[in-house]
């Protein structure tokens, strides 16, 4: 019996004649013989099992070479991966990826150009409500942390793998936008006369130096805080106490 079910054929009629030559003719040509009978309805299901696992669609086939990416890197880094490991874990032959990435950096690339695409969609929607450019200022900063929160993979590509710009302009682009709702919104408060006039890409760059700092050390959990809720309070807290925000009055005065 364990000899016959070791034959993993392709079909009943290769099973039968497999198990003739080992157990010679059937002893009643109107009984067929057990064991045979269990090898293969074995067959049957092996077969049909193979043919069942089919791990993507190839209309997603990029989309899961992407989550396999993310998945991968929050367990060794952008650096530590390799295509061929993405590949194993979306299930697919290793040669699968170059049909949409020629190499690992072009993967990384898009993984960096879906998290700054998020990032800056996460932005423009916490600021939806908010009456005051000081205060669609401050909610964009808060969204910008709370987005490493809950991406830290998308955050550490988009700022620690080694990406060329000239290579990959579509991850280039999605950074330059995220970047220009940032400058739009430092604007704002420098034209209703809330930050003080000067180089509005300087005051941009210290309002992401506050809040990217915030998030690295958070992302890193070099923060003596656990919860998402405590890192935000405290980057409120900096936000309020670093940026050179003017008062109304002193508005008046400067007029």
């Amino acid at each position: 019996m364990l000899l016959v079910s070791t034959f993993y054929c392709s079909d009943v009629a290769r099973v039968n004649m497999v198990a003739r030559k080992v157990f010679g003719a059937w002893p009643l040509a109107t009984e067929p013989n057990p064991m045979l009978l269990v090898s293969t309805l074995r067959c049957i299901i092996v077969r049909t099992t193979v043919r069942r696992q089919k791990p993507y669609h190839h209309g997603h086939l990029r989309e899961a070479l992407l989550q396999a990416a993310i998945q991968l890197i929050a367990e060794v880094g952008p650096a530590g991966f390799t295509l061929r490991e993405v590949a194993r874990r979306a299930g697919v032959s290793h040669n699968a990826p170059y049909r949409h990435f020629p190499d690992r950096e072009d993967l990384l690339a898009a993984v960096a150009a879906q998290g700054f695409r998020e990032l800056n969609q996460a932005m423009l929607g916490a600021v939806n409500h908010q009456r005051s450019s000081v205060g669609r200022l401050k909610h964009a900063g808060l969204a910008y942390v709370e987005f490493a929160l809950r991406r830290p993979e998308h955050f550490t590509v988009m700022f620690d793998a080694a990406v060329s710009k000239h290579k990959t302009p579509d991850s280039a682009e999605a950074a330059e936008q995220a970047f220009g709702t940032l400058v739009s919104l430092v604007k704002s408060c420098q034209d209703e006369g809330r930050l003080p006039s000067g180089d509005l890409r300087q005051f941009a760059l210290l309002a992401w130096s506050m809040v990217h700092g915030i998030a690295k050390l958070a992302t890193a959990k070099r923060l003596p805080y656990e919860s998402t809720a405590d890192i935000l309070k405290f980057t409120k807290f900096v936000i309020h106490e670093s940026l050179p925000v003017q008062s109304a009055s002193r508005k008046q005065v400067q007029k």
